[in-house]
């Protein structure tokens, strides 16, 4: 996401950077580079006027002009900025006392209401330990109801649903009753959208919150319509009062002028991304400002990234790894695993991407799909699963016969069967040296390395990038 905004805003501030000394032409011509990039994104222009004027007017400034480092000045400038447009702080979700919790999803038709609902389902029991309930009110189509049932069952969350002949405020109003029953925390329903905004549906969604009393009203926005998706968020807050955001589809979105518009014109918080159709923990994540703004300079998001490996992070599993690795067991099963672990964290591109410096790595990927890790990893995935349990636990009887067989096995070739039994016997070097295992006769590692002799802990992240 952003991909083409990060890119111009990083020459600009490259250009800047190479200035040493900055002018007021200098900052004036930048910024007149900057506007055009976020007009370029499908920024609202007056959103780009607005933003602009601020910037440039702290940037002249004479505490910036005679810094020692201007043109970092600049950006940080940028930078502050571009959080005071996207909102400053994250929005968390409102609570009602006592419950339950009802979360309204409303839009238009294709923005992803359905598998929205199911993917805040998850979060929401996941993260926050609470019970859910979906309800199927898109009377209109079929289908909808349908596709709500399945993932309901997928993820286990309870799906109350009327089929096609109740009214939607009727099947809400009785839904919350089974959810009182229940003594579910958060109801979540999902309304029917329109290929365009009319009084209909405007009434129905009306009639749905006063029936109910809503706490949260969140209308979930195609991120991919650019300035399309400022104005219908502008319609359906001036009549059901909304009370957050959800930019569905982020990652096809490679301009970002919805996100970087929508909070200015509205007034209304962004609180969720959503990212593809799969439904997991990796595709929705919670709005921070100051993290999407990092994004969009290159500057990376490592605490996203962070939580999300907290989110994968077995502690019992990190025990038995550390007790292998001590006794210097680390075998391919271990490593497999570890593969599995790294892949939840989301894709590989993605997660260089939050990895402050490694915005180019990552465009360079896209350019070359052979340098694509992805395709790497599959290669490599496929190897250790064409051994047997035997090799796999005991990679040193890998020998002849046994490497033509795995590379078979895999579509490999012996070359790359070997590579990795090589790169394999290195990665169990270092990880004797890290828990304190002797390495050879040079006696390398006997007590250094991470834990000081064997007192540090391990779990699967330090694997992850090992792996990397």
């Amino acid at each position: 996401m952003f991909e083409s905004l990060s890119d111009r805003l990083q020459t600009v501030f490259q250009k800047l950077g190479s200035k040493g000394v900055l002018t007021e032409e200098d900052v004036r011509e930048g910024m007149k580079q900057v506007r055009i990039a976020l007009l370029e994104a499908d920024v609202n222009y007056k959103v780009v006027k607005n933003f602009v004027a601020l910037v440039t007017e702290q940037a002249i400034g004479e505490e910036v002009m005679k810094s020692l480092t201007p043109s970092q000045q600049v950006v940080k400038i940028v930078h502050q900025e571009l959080i005071n447009l996207l909102g400053e702080k994250n929005e968390p979700l409102l609570e009602a006392r006592p419950g339950p919790t009802i979360i309204m999803l409303v839009g238009l038709q294709g923005t992803g209401k359905t598998t929205l609902a199911a993917k805040l389902g998850l979060y929401l029991r996941k993260q926050k330990s609470k019970r859910v309930m979906l309800v199927a009110c898109d009377v209109y189509r079929p289908a909808a109801i349908t596709q709500l049932e399945t993932l309901g069952k997928q993820l286990g969350i309870p799906v109350y649903s009327e089929g096609t002949d109740a009214r939607p405020p009727d099947i809400a109003r009785r839904a919350i009753e089974k959810a009182r029953q229940d003594l579910v925390n958060v109801v979540i329903i999902d309304t029917a959208g329109r290929l365009q905004i009319d009084e209909r549906l405007m009434e129905e969604l009306e009639q749905i919150d006063a029936t109910v009393q809503t706490t949260e009203r969140l209308l979930v926005v195609d991120a991919m319509t650019g300035q399309e998706a400022v104005k219908v968020a502008d319609a359906f807050n001036q009549r059901i009062n909304l009370s957050g955001l959800v930019m569905s589809k982020m990652d096809g979105d490679a301009r970002g002028g919805a996100a970087l518009s929508v909070r200015a014109v509205t007034g209304v918080p962004i609180k969720f991304l959503s990212t593809g159709e799969k439904i997991d923990s990796n595709t929705l994540e919670p709005f921070h400002p100051d993290r999407l703004a990092s994004r969009i300079l290159g500057m990376g998001d490592v605490l996203s990234l962070i939580e999300r490996a907290e989110q994968i992070y077995d502690a019992e599993q990190a025990k038995a790894m550390e007790k292998k690795l001590r006794k210097g067991k680390f075998d391919f099963e271990d490593f497999l695993n570890a593969m599995h672990q790294m892949r939840k964290l989301g894709p590989f591109q993605q997660i260089l991407g939050m990895i402050p410096g490694f915005g180019k790595v990552v465009q360079a990927m896209e350019e070359n799909p052979d340098m694509m890790p992805e395709k790497h990893l599959k290669r490599v995935e496929a190897m250790v699963c064409s051994m047997t349990i035997e090799e796999r636990r005991n990679p040193p009887i890998i020998k002849g016969s046994r490497r033509e067989r795995i590379a078979r096995g895999s579509g490999t070739s012996l070359e790359e069967v070997n590579a990795l039994l090589k790169q394999f016997q290195q990665m169990q070097r270092m990880m004797k040296q890290m828990t304190g295992g002797k390495v050879g006769k040079s006696g390398r590692g006997k007590k250094g390395g991470r834990g000081g002799g064997g007192g540090g802990q391990i779990d699967p992240r330090d694997l992850m990038g090992m792996l990397r």
